[in-house]
């Protein structure tokens, strides 16, 4: 009997060791196969790489190498960077018609519409006796212009303000290919250092984020309740945080695999979009690298946020507002909805939800889904206050907020705010921009040197006419 139960178990462990075995072999072949057909795709699809897609600089901050850095240290770097930068772009080739058009060409409209660019870089802005101290973080392929009208908001509040260039942004998008989160941490790290040694023990201590940035800010607030050694923030304001990634992005861990080739051609197979650099202040091209890491830094902010439930922490946190789209093609809401606010406790935490313009006119545009999820947010239980911005009913363009307490206490405050006839929705990037901000405004009128706003631009035409 035992023979019998020894042979059938062997025989079991053959069958499941051998089926183990097809399932790496069947994986390996996926692999393969995604990376060759992407690299396919990339060698042949992708237009032709630029001098800014392809030179590296070398005096970007990375966390390997300038750890001990302070923050006057970072922006001392930060300087040699650009001016490493500048004198690149003296080498190119200034007849090319993508340089003449490009934010690289410092005669362009462009850098006239931005009168030169000069928020690509770190900046702090000071006031007299201030009452609190703030540290501002942009998002992904942006730059720290992102977060000027955040800043400007709490300077008239009497916050100083510093604002923090992350690594692998604000010069050449090709710096995107070698930036890391650990890079990312490090700087938010070392700016909080310099923020905090400057704030008084009685005053308070914002850090603020978009997109990225909102993850890289919450991380922050989340290390600092198991590193003493970090001072922890007064409040944390977030601006569409990336949560939460599509599942999608765990892919570019293996379509980058042949990027580290040295094979000209295959430079290519490091991006997963080329387009002109028009913008000023953002990049347009986007690489796999991008991907990779905003995805990394999202699952190490979930993980952060599991490990303080475990340990019982997580009610230690400070307040924390989040301000979300109910629609964002970038990150979408529901890693604010689903993944951080339900851990939250607290009326001290708001979620603030944009609705899309509810007018009846559009109602047969629109998707369904939004609607059903702040249906699905105001009937549920809830630790949080929960604010939605939305329409004062369907027969008008009028905007209240309907703010729902931890007890589901509603109360309604009107504005004399309005939807513009010709806007359905706010999304990802909109929300730290002001209607008419002089670069990206889409206000009529929006612009600054006699240079109309990207925002306000309405251009039609045959698809591949325009970016």
């Amino acid at each position: 009997m035992n023979s019998k139960l020894g042979q059938l178990s062997s025989w079991a462990a053959l069958k499941v060791g051998r089926l183990t075995l097809r399932i790496i072999k069947w994986l390996i072949v996926i692999c393969i196969a995604i990376i060759l057909g992407f690299t396919l795709y990339a060698v042949t699809m992708l237009p032709k790489l630029q001098p800014w897609h392809t030179e590296r600089l070398h005096n970007e901050f990375t966390a390997l190498q300038d750890s001990k850095l302070d923050f006057d240290g970072y922006m001392a770097l930060e300087t040699k960077l650009f001016d490493e930068m500048h004198a690149n772009i003296k080498k190119w080739d200034h007849q090319n018609e993508a340089f003449i058009y490009s934010r690289f060409n410092s005669e362009s409209y462009i850098q006239k519409l931005a009168d030169g660019a000069p928020y690509n870089r770190s900046f702090r802005m000071n006031v007299p006796n201030p009452v609190g101290h703030a540290l501002l973080i942009h998002g992904l392929t942006d730059s720290p212009y992102s977060m000027k009208a955040a800043a400007d908001a709490l300077l008239s509040r009497g916050f100083d303000i510093t604002v923090l260039r992350l690594p692998g942004h604000g010069t050449l998008p090709s710096m995107m290919t070698e930036m890391s989160v650990n890079d990312w941490n490090a700087a938010v790290r070392l700016a909080a250092k310099d923020v905090a040694k400057r704030t008084p023990a009685n005053q308070p201590f914002y850090i603020v984020g978009h997109s990225t940035g909102g993850t890289l800010a919450l991380q922050y607030a989340l290390d600092a309740l198991e590193d003493k050694s970090l001072r922890q923030v007064d409040r944390v304001i977030a601006f569409s945080p990336a949560v939460e990634i599509t599942d999608v992005a765990d892919v570019a861990a293996i379509i980058d695999a042949l990027s580290i080739v040295p094979i000209p051609v295959l430079e290519k197979v490091r991006w997963q979009d080329v387009t002109p650099e028009y913008d000023p202040y953002k990049f347009n091209s986007f690489p796999v690298n991008a991907t990779k890491q905003v995805n990394r830094a999202s699952k190490q902010l979930r993980k952060s946020l599991v490990r303080a439930k475990e340990k019982g922490i997580i009610n230690q946190l400070p307040p924390i507002i989040t301000y979300q789209s109910i629609v964002d093609a970038t990150i979408g809401p529901n890693g604010a909805t689903d993944i951080l606010y339900p851990e939250l406790t607290g009326a001290k935490n708001h979620l603030v939800l944009f609705d899309v313009d509810r007018n009846k006119a559009l109602g047969s545009l629109q998707r369904p889904e939004s609607g059903a999820l702040i249906d699905r947010l105001e009937s549920s239980p809830r630790k949080y206050t929960l604010e939605i911005v939305s329409n004062k009913n369907t027969n008008s363009a009028r905007v209240n907020i309907t703010r729902f307490a931890p007890d589901n206490l509603q109360t309604v405050i009107e504005t004399e705010l309005a939807w513009p006839s010709d806007l359905v929705s706010v999304g990802h990037v909109a929300l730290p921009f002001p209607a008419n901000d002089p670069v990206y405004g889409f206000m009529p009128g929006s612009g600054q040197n006699g240079v109309p706003s990207l925002g306000s631009l309405l251009l039609r035409g045959e698809n591949g006419a325009i970016s």
